[in-house]
């Protein structure tokens, strides 16, 4: 009987070890994973990396002429929404990562879609680190890019035959400038 006693409180004690384990492995997964989101996110676009831009043509509040063949450099591409709560939690970071930037504001574009009178107020602290424009939904730049969701970052820079692409779907804005990729 006593061998019996023995095997069962081992078994019961490698039960509990088990459990302990895995219950200490799913708290890790969750912290894992939960940095990934936080570090570098999920893609914020459907856009892959090597989508060309498709034609467009707009203005900026600035009143300068933009089209597709006006993205001859590596350009910070931001698309928000007024009404998106992340959107409103990721425009100071946006702020502040492109101050920083080189090229200053021709290196970086902020389109802001939505009704003119909230997308203006909105788009007022991206004004002097960016090239902005207003549009309304489905406008010129969200079509030519293909953004249904916000907000968006893209890098694009030219492809080897001078058009621009997409060459980062997931900008990190909590890396220094020199360093982002």
């Amino acid at each position: 009987m006593p061998y019996l006693t023995a095997a069962v409180v081992l078994v019961g004690a490698l039960s509990a070890l088990n459990l302990v384990l895995a219950l200490g492995m799913v708290k890790r997964l969750r912290e894992h994973s939960g940095l990934l989101t936080g570090r570098r996110g999920a893609p914020s676009a459907d856009l892959e990396v090597g989508t060309r831009i498709a034609e467009f043509e707009t203005v900026t509040e600035a009143g300068e002429p933009l089209t597709r063949a006006s993205l001859t450099e590596d350009v910070l591409v931001a698309f928000f929404s007024p009404g998106c709560a992340p959107c409103v939690e990721k425009l100071p970071a946006l702020v502040a990562h492109t101050r920083s930037r080189p090229g200053g504001r021709r290196g970086v574009l902020a389109v802001v879609v939505g009704e003119p009178g909230e997308a203006a107020a909105f788009a007022a602290p991206l004004r002097p680190v960016a090239q902005v424009v207003v549009e309304e939904p489905n406008g010129a730049l969200s079509r030519a890019f293909g953004v249904h969701s916000y907000p968006t970052l893209l890098r694009i820079g030219p492809d080897a035959e001078g058009r621009p692409v997409v060459t980062s779907n997931a900008v990190d804005l909590k890396r220094p400038t020199a360093m982002a990729a």
